[in-house]
């Protein structure tokens, strides 16, 4: 299927508004029935049917049809947040009594879910360093019912062989997920190469405009109906008419935004690579990178997302640093026009600074649609204070 015909046609029938070039806002609560028939059979099958907007609804729709395709999948369910994604389909899919395999530092909520969430309900993780394959392998209990990756994740990169993995689970029978925020599903189609389930956060690359938070899933219509059926429904993690509108748009406009991320955040790496302050740099597609090669074999291109090793002997050079950024934001998430900043530092108090630690003086920086020459500049005269 086109990527083109995706974005700007896939699940719009125009011909049914007015013929209008932006689908509606079918902002509405609950839908109406002609007769007593017609509202048993869609209470019998509301996966299939118009009924409440806790479940389906015809934005919605428009939107879960377009994601789909984008990952290569059957289906898509859409939530409120990119987390809701995740926790969702785990809910439905797993039960007291079940084992997960997660690889190691996965986004900090999917943490929090593992640890502090999911063992309330009698589910426990494992987590291994997902560099190395055979990890997995060895993790495996005869009560494991899944395998969590996320590749790469948001901080450090470090990326999992994903059809290496695929086998390992579908020879034992394991479900696997994916988190793919970083990629989005332009970069990095897990489901073609065995994944059951692709997660991400809509809230970044696909919104791109920094004023929706949402969350996605896609995978085949047998798994999504159960999630859909069970857990989706009864916890109401729906997402609104309103953001699953902003959505569309903002796919309108994806391969624009992301190949101009990507682009920039090449020449700025490049930039940074050469100045004497900056240790090391760390990008999945710089040839530094330790899993280079597997980056540019399972990733159609890599942007946004790097961070920087500072060089510096105290909290004060990489606050300093930070706070002399003016058009890099202090702030969580990415994915948006705007660039952003995080150093690590903001997770423990400033007297645990270790500057003979590498990870204490890791930066993140997002790279947003300005001009990367703007950017430079901007960083240029914070490392030179």
């Amino acid at each position: 299927m086109e990527l083109s015909y995706i974005l700007n046609e896939l699940g719009e029938e125009r011909e049914h508004y007015f013929n209008a070039v932006a689908p509606p806002i079918i902002q509405t609560s609950n839908f109406t029935f002609n007769d007593v028939a017609d509202f048993r059979k869609a209470l019998a099958n509301e996966y299939e049917a118009i009924l409440y907007s806790r479940g389906n609804n015809p934005t919605v729709d428009i939107l879960r049809k377009k994601l789909a395709a984008l990952d290569g999948a059957e289906d898509a369910l859409v939530f409120g947040s990119g987390i809701a994604a995740i926790a969702t389909p785990i809910l439905a899919l797993l039960k007291q009594g079940d084992h997960i395999v997660s690889v190691a530092k996965p986004y900090s909520w999917t943490v929090k879910l593992f640890e502090h969430l999911l063992p309330k309900f009698g589910i426990t993780t494992t987590f291994v360093d997902g560099t190395q394959v055979e990890n997995f392998s060895t993790a495996l209990q005869n009560n494991t019912r899944l395998i969590y990756l996320e590749s790469p994740n948001t901080f450090t990169y470090e990326l999992q062989d994903l059809e290496a993995v695929a086998a390992i689970a579908k020879r034992h029978g394991i479900l696997t997920m994916i988190d793919n925020s970083y990629c989005s599903p332009l970069n990095q189609q897990p489901i073609k190469m065995g994944i059951d389930l692709v997660a991400q956060s809509a809230t970044k690359f696909i919104g791109g405009h920094s004023d929706v938070v949402a969350g996605v899933v896609t995978g085949s219509k047998t798994i999504i109906k159960r999630i859909f059926d069970a857990e989706f429904l009864n916890i109401g993690g729906n997402i609104s008419p309103l953001n699953a509108w902003l959505l569309i748009r903002g796919l309108r406009t994806l391969p624009l935004r992301l190949q101009r991320v990507c682009d920039s955040t090449k020449k700025i790496v490049a930039f940074l690579d050469q100045h004497p302050r900056v240790e090391r740099v760390i990008f999945p597609f710089h040839p530094s990178f330790a899993q280079y090669e597997l980056a540019r074999k399972q990733m159609r291109d890599a942007g946004g997302l790097f961070s920087i090793v500072l060089k510096t002997d105290s909290v004060m050079g990489v606050e300093k640093f930070c706070n002399s950024l003016k058009r890099f934001f202090l702030a969580v998430s990415w994915g948006g026009h705007e660039s952003l900043v995080i150093p690590s530092i903001v997770g423990f108090p400033r007297d645990q600074f270790d500057p003979a630690n590498p990870n204490h003086r890791l930066i993140r920086l997002y790279v947003g649609l300005e001009d990367p020459d703007y950017l430079i500049a901007d960083l240029k005269q914070a490392l030179e204070k």
